[in-house]
């Protein structure tokens, strides 16, 4: 981001109260009425935590291990192919807010297939969505189940390649 970029978000963003304190823009933030892809870039956010946290369950020394399989395993791809194993799972509202922000126009990276970022997009605002919502048990079932998925499907793939 350029400096007057950087800038012109300070200004926009923060504007200082009778006090001289930061004044909130919005009293109440409401998941219905977020963008698509901004309740994806929560559910991102979140999923990255929910990861990290779980593989400490597995790894407490090594960060650069860690970031580096944490990375791996909220990728687009990954997150993609836990959606679809995943998606019987999801209630009829659930579904309603994926397909929103899959159908949400946006460019997908060079390391994921365009329908494999869509899915994980529409993945991600799910659980955005959810965790807006502060539905915090259903969230945590969602992600333990992608992430169940993901950690099968990589031991599986170790397997044939090493022949284990």
């Amino acid at each position: 981001m350029k400096f007057e970029r950087f800038q012109h978000l300070v200004r926009m963003m923060f504007l200082p109260d009778a006090a001289g304190n930061i004044r909130t823009r919005y009293e109440h933030v409401d998941a219905a009425h977020i963008h698509p892809l901004v309740l994806a870039y929560v559910g991102d956010a979140y999923f990255h935590l929910y990861v990290r946290m779980r593989l400490l369950s597995y790894e407490q020394a090594q960060v650069q291990a860690l970031h580096s399989f944490s990375a791996q395993i909220v990728s687009a791809l990954w997150q993609a192919h836990a959606y679809r194993a995943i998606s019987d799972m999801f209630t009829e509202e659930e579904r309603t807010i994926y397909r929103r922000a899959r159908n949400t126009k946006s460019h997908a990276p060079r390391s994921a297939s365009v329908a494999d970022y869509h899915t994980s997009t529409g993945f991600e605002a799910l659980l955005g969505s959810l965790y807006i919502r502060k539905e915090h048990g259903r969230l945590e079932e969602i992600a333990e189940a992608a992430f169940q998925i993901i950690a099968k499907e990589m031991m599986n793939q170790q397997e044939q390649t090493h022949g284990n």
